[in-house]
């Protein structure tokens, strides 16, 4: 994607410093800038900081759209960068599994992700980034995804423990877990054997995941946890060096993730539903308790715009403070000042939304033209001649 020349955005509302502003918008060079510029007349628009969301799995439809007929992942890649550009996302992590389920969910798969994202990104419409989802208990891999967070460059790793649903379910539920075994090709049987297997390690995950994490942290990688059900368990990652807090599932894990000074992220789809889909507590619950610091796509990327929508409607929020869930915030969550936000010299990330149907109709990804749509385009292109 060729540099636009320098563009004067007017007559919007541009939201800078925390406040919805008529004040026009200079973009050069791929940053929020000042000088010379050819003007473009948005009047009817919201010109909003790039959406950042710091964990998705929506790309799994692309380079999977059925579970039995995978696609070229670097194919996959340029579609799932597309849609989240669609959507106004101008950075994305997407969430990738590293678990001893295997399949889609194994190192081998993470690694070929990595190695197939490494090869298109500089082609990709959005900064596209992926965050690791280790599960604990496979310690016996512990040193090859220190050498993929070494050798990718990954700055986000998460862990989580889901042996206790998949225990659960062999005993409670045995035809979902014959029908999630075969997913992966494996019978109930199987599948069973791996689960206790990994329950086994059970003893010395503790210290291997407290060196990992340590080595982690001097590499700088920025680390947190996933799906935390207590305060306890959240209060186990604090003490590795894993402070992001991702999905915790009861009050109790938010408000010691809060009294501590952590950040808690929950799940946009969350907010838009009115619930969880999977029965945990409802996010806008937490939100009004003043809970959740920010919110990322989970499995629908379209969700992150809906849901600062959802706030405003629902009288939680004006529209800077919920866009900023969706923008400021994890920027700030992930240390990275150059985006988030439209002050000058930022990164030029930057939303168009129609006030009227509130649909993105263009986003610049670094001043790139990543999408455009509707009466935007007709106007962009009227501009530029």
């Amino acid at each position: 994607m060729p540099q636009l020349p320098p563009l004067r955005l007017t007559g919007a509302q541009c939201l800078i410093d925390g406040q919805m502003t008529g004040s026009a918008l200079t973009i050069a060079n791929g940053l929020i800038a000042a000088g010379a510029a050819r003007d473009i007349d948005l009047s009817g628009y919201l010109i909003l900081p790039g959406i950042i969301d710091l964990h998705g799995d929506g790309f799994e439809r692309h380079l999977s759209p059925r579970p039995t007929a995978p696609f070229d992942k670097r194919r996959a890649l340029a579609s799932v960068a597309a849609e989240l550009a669609a959507n106004g996302v101008t950075t994305a992590w997407l969430a990738q599994s590293w678990s001893w389920e295997g399949g889609f969910r194994s190192g081998a798969a993470t690694l070929d992700l990595l190695a197939s994202l490494n090869d298109v990104r500089a082609s990709l419409l959005a900064d596209c980034r992926v965050q690791i989802r280790l599960e604990t208990h496979i310690p016996q891999e512990f040193d090859q995804v220190a050498r993929a967070v070494a050798d990718y460059g990954i700055d986000y790793v998460v862990f989580n423990n889901h042996l206790p649903e998949a225990l659960d379910m062999a005993q409670n539920a045995p035809h979902r877990f014959a029908s999630w075994a075969a997913q992966t090709k494996r019978t109930a049987e199987e599948m069973l054997h791996i689960v206790q297997a990994a329950d086994a390690s059970g003893a010395e995950v503790p210290r291997a995941l407290g060196a990992l994490a340590a080595q982690f942290a001097a590499n700088g990688v920025q680390m947190g946890s996933h799906d935390d059900g207590t305060a306890e368990i959240r209060s186990f990652y604090r003490q590795i060096g894993a402070p992001i807090c991702e999905f915790p599932t009861t009050v109790h894990a938010a408000e010691g993730a809060r009294m501590a000074g952590e950040p808690v992220l929950m799940g946009a789809p969350n907010v838009v539903r009115g619930g969880s889909q999977s029965g945990n507590i409802a996010a806008q619950d937490l939100i009004a308790a003043g809970l959740v610091d920010g919110l990322v796509s989970d499995y629908y990327y379209p969700a992150l715009a809906s849901a600062a929508w959802h706030l405003v409607d629902a009288g939680l929020m004006g529209l800077p403070a919920a866009w900023a869930m969706i923008s400021t915030r994890p920027a700030q969550v992930m240390g990275m000042a150059d985006r988030g936000h439209l002050g000058h010299g930022a990164r030029a990330d930057v939303v168009a939304v129609n006030v009227d149907t509130r649909r993105v109709e263009m986003t610049l990804s670094a001043g790139r033209l990543a999408h455009l749509s509707g009466e935007a385009a007709r106007r962009v292109f009227g501009a530029l001649g």
